[in-house]
């Protein structure tokens, strides 16, 4: 019989070091934002200098990506993605542990136009996101459009408690990437949801289609998902400017002649869709996870 392991609880001793962070990150959200900038701008730097692994990671993802550029060129992006994910970090402590601070006026948002006519179709919506540094701080200014998230499930009970805790603060629903069966549910419900799909989860439950022109394992649940109920999908970017201390997210028109059936064919559309968004703001994406991990049989690691 297969032993099912216990997970630790909030207060379990082992995750103390987890709330001192947190009681960091709370004094820290309190700070003005031109504080934090410093204080992202330090940190990415660092973690740059000292992450060997990941500064490894990512640089071979921007040489997969970007083979058109000078490795000087690659490494000055490398090291703006750090900062911009570090300032990802921070920036969701604001909303997460200091929801009552006013950053409205900062936020913007564009193209809800094609949320409310897909919206009107009566099928559920799927709102395509991917793992840009800009994501949760975007949060307040979801509220009116009365959404769902879909998350990773965090093996540390703190960190899971807490980014549950802080999504339900703007999001109707808070739902763990594996709970298919209530995704659905939200679907025929009419619901609208928010779902990355540009990770790695491995060869079975993966296609290899081209992105940024690298065979990649490609998930086949968004046109699952989509086909279920018939469900327009619109891709939502988001992104930020450091300088101005302002935030963005657009929804763009329904991507058409989508699902057609076709694994290889879908996935390959909804990589074009999420690297269109990248190339438009590359620095803000998240490189340092292993997104070519899973190789066509016989190919050796990228990494």
């Amino acid at each position: 019989m297969r032993r099912v392991k216990k997970r630790r609880k909030i207060y379990d001793v082992r995750v103390w070091p987890t709330w001192l962070v947190l009681g960091f990150a709370w004094l820290m959200a309190r700070l003005p934002l031109v504080v934090i900038r410093v204080m992202a701008d330090t940190l990415g730097r660092s973690l740059y200098a000292i992450g060997r692994r990941r500064r490894h990671i990512t640089l071979t993802n921007l040489r997969l990506c970007f083979p058109e550029k000078t490795e000087l060129e690659r490494a000055a992006l490398a090291r703006a993605s750090f900062v911009h994910t570090a300032w990802g970090v921070l920036e969701t402590m604001i909303v997460w542990l200091n929801p009552a601070r006013n950053i409205g006026p900062r936020l913007h948002l564009e193209g809800t136009e094609h949320l409310v006519r897909a919206r009107a179709e009566g099928r559920g919506v799927i709102l395509l996101g991917g793992h840009f540094s800009v994501i949760d701080i975007m949060g307040p200014a979801m509220v009116p459009l009365d959404i769902d998230v879909v998350y990773a499930e965090n093996r540390n009970p703190v960190w899971e408690w807490i980014q549950v805790r802080g999504r339900r603060r703007y999001f109707e629903g808070v739902i763990e990437r594996a709970d298919t069966r209530t995704m659905l549910r939200r679907l025929k419900a009419g619901r609208t949801f928010w779902y990355a799909a540009d990770q790695d989860y491995g060869p079975r439950r993966s296609v290899f289609a081209p992105f940024f022109g690298v065979p990649t394992a490609s998930v086949r649940a968004t046109a699952q998902l989509a086909r279920f109920n018939d469900s327009p999908v619109l891709l939502i970017s988001t992104w930020r400017d450091i300088t101005s201390l302002n935030w963005y997210a657009k929804i763009n028109p329904v991507i058409t002649n989508y699902p057609t059936g076709d694994d290889v064919a879908d996935a390959t559309t909804i990589n074009g869709v999420i690297e269109n968004a990248i190339r438009e703001h590359p620095e803000q994406y998240l490189w340092m996870h292993r997104r070519f991990k899973t190789r066509p049989a016989g190919e050796p690691s990228l990494y």
